[in-house]
């Protein structure tokens, strides 16, 4: 599938379109951007291993879910290589309230966990394509080029992320999709106190 084609099926799951405001304050704030993004990557990869050692029984997801944490691991090093060149140093920033106020829906137990997770997963990592997509022709040259060069993945991680949900649900998941997309939406879209990768609008904007 052409990234074209990937960017199209990302934009129809997703419930909204990055608001312009938090592309501005991105850009304005490049350090804390590339600093969350490198924690994001770190984070993705610590979900895949966490699945990884709790559904050991599961072939397709240990398979997906262990090239997933590679990729990640890959992409916060050239993260922080980036970081390094321009003189950012590597340090804690809190973390956005984004992840876990979709984790915080996710059901409790068995099968239904599960499926809230990976769910909540295909999200993560749709919104993360969108965003690069939408930042990249605002960066410098190299930053633009590194950020294209991730949509193929994290497109694909989205898609991992879905397929494997519809899999292991043992019935429909569309009512549990509707329902992470519309939470997803409000996070996006409201005022937020700190600006993040996953953040939403800035609260002054």
């Amino acid at each position: 599938m052409s990234i074209d084609a990937v960017l199209n099926e990302i934009s129809e799951f997703l419930g909204c379109e990055t608001p312009d405001a938090w592309v501005a304050e991105a850009l304005n704030q490049q350090e804390v951007m590339l600093i969350d993004h490198a924690n994001c990557e770190k984070k993705a990869a610590t979900t895949a291993m966490n699945l990884l050692y709790k559904h050991i029984d599961r072939e397709d997801l240990l398979k997906k879910m262990s090239q997933l944490a590679r990729e990640e691991l890959l992409h916060f090093e050239q993260v922080v290589g980036i970081m390094k060149e321009r003189g950012i140093a590597y340090r804690h920033v809190s973390s956005s309230r984004y992840a876990s106020g979709l984790r915080d829906a996710v059901r409790k137990g068995g099968v239904d966990e599960l499926v809230d997770v990976l769910i909540v997963g295909a999200f993560i990592e749709a919104r993360s394509c969108e965003r690069f997509a939408k930042l990249a022709p605002h960066l410098d040259e190299k930053l633009q080029k590194f950020y294209r060069s991730l949509l193929r993945s994290e497109g694909r991680h989205y898609q991992d992320y879905l397929a494997l949900a519809e899999q292991y649900a043992s019935g429909p998941i569309s009512s549990r999709i509707e329902a992470f997309r519309a939470l997803e939406r409000e996070l996006i879209e409201s005022p937020d106190p700190e600006f993040r990768f996953h953040s939403g609008v800035p609260a002054a904007a």
